[in-house]
């Protein structure tokens, strides 16, 4: 069988559950699938080389495994692997011959050969590829991570017999490291770290490894390789990873719900240049695993390499009776071994998946709020003129409440957090109309009252109640009363947002009612989710509780704005938290 009829056989297999794999393993092989059938058109020009695809799948069976059961014996890719590579090199312009991908991002479980391949590709693009003085590098947080990647390229050339004369490993005095440079091209393969002061600045990759991705705390290395590589005409800028605990670092917040878009049939955004594979276990709707967390699916989505080896099947095993026993480490099994994401921040005051779950889709679009029949409750938080200001609005549709929220920030402070650090997209929100950067170095409230008024004109609602906490209070309630607004104070004390804190994340956890279905819908606006996923909270000795912004990891404004409306909600309706009528407190 020829590799395009075995690559879309695997496909095929995957899709139907023939191979066992995850949602987003299957949305792969389907966008491969609907590739394939539309490949060579003019809205579509792109053609799958086998010739190509081959030649890279051979490269592969030069090297021997290092480590393991197959250690010293020739690689041989595996159908996973002929299916990521031959997508990666496969996939070319009909008419340029140049490849298609510029970006491609893999999550696996770790053990899932992810440094192995990683090294085989550097090496290939600065020799086999064909690109003249090509500049390869890994990048990690620490440099003792970039050893995974560089050090599996080194100790591979060198045991290969057909490749161990054509490289070598050497000083650079340029680069001020050791480097391993192909000896004919002169091109090389580096290692870049933020402790041993390496950004890239100044470098220009045909080839650039993102490794670990969830430990970066910024896209630094992202943009710089990024943009170091726009003379290049067909680099490639790869990011491998495992799930991590830190939901807000750039390789979730940004990246992980960027590429998982891609590849879900029923989203509209799409990147045809950009590879996308995800193995992780499922969840459902709740954040829940679909599988038994010691089911042979859990363990083959999340290992599509190792999962069904005898030697990995004895060795998952052994890690889940272990995170059995000792409870501490059962988060590292999820994580690490089903790939799945684990906010892992304490007492933080929601599960994001379950905020996710919550969020508009095409199949519950964000309802139509508009008109004057609805109750409509503003919560602002302006604690600060120098950072993020926010307005939420809470719109009582019955038997659903639908959130809405904008926030604001100085064009200085804007600015200012651009440029030390890009770990949060700003620019990207202010750009999708989520975040409004107004003038100078101070937010300018007016612009935010009218913003409100806009708002509310433009729903066509009725002028009802405006909630803020004490900051300002004179001020505003002058300003709001001028607008038409019945402005209410909220004590910022524990014990009055206690119930409202804990109703909020009741309503999405969806605990009130057994088999109810989601009881709130938001669009889907990630400076509110951010806000949320940033928040903990803290609790009093009667075990009340409410955000705690001193602690938080970053701001919480816009959940706090929210906050401040469903406490009036709340008073309006005389309503208990859907906790206290049960009896359950969570954390």
């Amino acid at each position: 069988m020829n590799l395009t009829d075995e690559l879309i056989q695997y496909c095929n297999d995957i899709i139907s559950g023939e191979i066992i794999c995850c949602r987003k393993h299957k949305w792969a092989c389907m966008r491969f699938l609907r590739d394939f059938d539309k490949a060579g058109t003019n809205e579509f020009p792109w053609v799958f080389d086998e010739t190509k695809a081959n030649k890279y799948l051979d490269w592969m069976r030069l090297f021997k495994h290092r480590k393991g059961p197959l250690a010293g014996t020739k690689k041989e890719p595996a159908p996973y692997e002929k299916f990521v590579y031959g997508n990666i090199y496969g996939w070319v312009h009909k008419d340029t011959g140049f490849r298609r991908f510029r970006r491609s991002y893999e999550q696996l479980a770790r053990k899932n050969a992810k440094s192995q391949d990683k090294a085989i590709q550097a090496l290939y693009e600065i020799s086999a590829f064909g690109e003249q003085s090509a500049e390869a590098y890994v990048a990690a947080t620490k440099k003792a991570d970039t050893r995974h990647v560089w050090g599996e390229a080194s100790w591979l050339y060198k045991n290969s017999e057909l490749l161990k004369d054509k490289f070598v490993t050497k000083f650079d005095t340029e680069l001020q490291t050791v480097v391993i440079t192909h000896k004919k091209s002169g091109s090389f393969f580096a290692r870049l770290s933020k402790d041993d002061k390496k950004t890239g600045d100044g470098t220009n990759p045909q080839f650039e490894v993102l490794d670990e991705y969830h430990l970066h705390e910024t896209t630094e290395y992202y943009d710089v390789a990024s943009s170091g590589m726009k003379t290049r005409t067909q680099p490639l800028l790869s990011i491998i990873t495992t799930a991590g605990f830190d939901l807000n670092r750039p390789c979730y917040t940004v990246e992980y719900d960027y590429v998982s878009k891609i590849l879900d049939p029923d989203n509209p955004i799409e990147n045809d240049r950009y590879f996308v594979m995800i193995c992780e276990a499922d969840l459902d709707e709740d954040g829940k695993l679909v599988d038994d967390v010691s089911s042979d699916a859990a363990r083959m989505k999340a290992n599509p390499i190792i999962g069904d080896t005898d030697v990995g099947k004895e060795s998952i095993k052994i890690d889940l009776q272990e995170a059995i026993d000792k409870p501490d480490k059962m988060r590292d099994f999820l994580t690490k071994t089903l790939n799945i994401w684990i906010n892992q921040r304490p007492l933080g005051y929601m599960d994001m998946a379950k905020w996710a779950a919550c969020g508009a889709t095409i199949k519950r679009p964000f309802p139509d709020v508009s008109g004057k029949k609805y109750k409509v409750t503003t919560g602002l938080d302006l604690a600060t003129r120098i950072d993020l200001t926010s307005v939420g609005f809470e719109i009582d549709l019955g038997d659903v409440i639908a959130v809405l929220s904008h926030s604001f920030m100085p064009r200085e402070t804007f600015e200012k957090r651009m440029k030390v650090s890009r770990k949060i997209p700003f620019d990207r929100w202010e750009n999708d109309g989520w975040l409004t950067a107004t003038p100078g170095a101070q937010v300018e409230y007016h612009s935010v009252l009218d913003y409100i008024e806009k708002t509310y004109d433009d729903y066509g609602w009725r002028r009802d109640e405006a909630c803020f906490d004490r900051h300002l209070a004179t001020w505003l309630e002058g300003e709001m009363a001028g607008k038409k607004f019945v402005s209410i104070e909220v004590p910022q004390i524990i014990t009055m947002l206690s119930n409202p804190t804990k109703d909020f994340k009741g309503i999405v956890y969806n605990i009130s009612t057994e088999n109810a279905e989601k009881k709130l819908i938001h669009d889907n606006n990630p400076v509110l989710g951010w806000a949320i996923s940033n928040a903990v909270t803290k609790m009093d000795h009667n075990k009340n509780i409410m955000l705690d912004k001193e602690k938080s990891s970053e701001c919480i404004d816009p959940i706090a704005a929210l906050m401040n409306a469903h406490f009036r909600v709340m008073v309006n309706k005389k309503k208990k938290s859907v906790y206290e009528t049960r009896g359950v407190i969570t954390m």
